[in-house]
């Protein structure tokens, strides 16, 4: 993918945006969290110096057009994350992946998000198919997958070792014909 010039996504309650240094304290809140890393891939992070990495990364990726993470924010305040990554410009497809503060959860506020990216992915990043790929014991994530007509498309037993933990791995798919059919 070309480099990513900053740009922001509005919805009725949301701004999505590049994330930035300011973000670091928010990040590390979201993302040390034990609830909300439940079903993560890793750890919850125990030092700011993870929250400074996430935005260097998303820094570089914005850059080499290798990572799209985008800031979900409510009311001014960082809520959430997005992240589009592993994007194959051949297939133009990539991965989706999303992280909501605790404190923001039950709103019904990272389905806007998505609906935002999800859009934008397909129509401006031209993409035929976005995937995802969830812990199966998270029960939300799967809610939420599939209210945005995302397919169950299979499931690979004992895929992840995280924090000691052997986990089973559900993977859901978004065509773009699906997309436009639903909306």
């Amino acid at each position: 993918m070309p480099a990513f010039a900053p740009f922001t996504l509005n919805s009725k309650r949301l701004q999505l945006r590049f994330l930035s240094a300011a973000d670091v304290p928010a990040l590390y809140r979201m993302y040390s969290n034990p609830d909300a890393m439940r079903y993560w891939s890793s750890a919850p992070w125990d030092s700011m110096q993870q929250a400074e990495a996430y935005v260097a990364a998303a820094q570089e990726g914005y850059e080499s057009g290798g990572l799209l993470r985008m800031g979900v924010e409510v009311d001014g305040a960082l809520a959430g994350v997005i992240n589009l990554y592993s994007f194959s410009q051949q297939n133009r497809r990539c991965d989706i992946g999303y992280m909501l503060d605790r404190a923001f959860w039950g709103n019904g506020y990272m389905q806007e998000a998505m609906t935002a990216l999800i859009d934008h992915a397909f129509r401006v990043l031209h993409l035929h198919r976005i995937e995802a790929d969830i812990d199966p014991r998270n029960t939300a994530s799967a809610k939420l997958l599939k209210s945005l007509h995302f397919a169950h498309e299979g499931h690979m037993r004992e895929r992840w070792i995280v924090n000691g933990e052997i986990c089973d791995t559900d993977f859901f798919g978004l065509l773009h014909s699906d997309w436009l059919a639903a909306r």
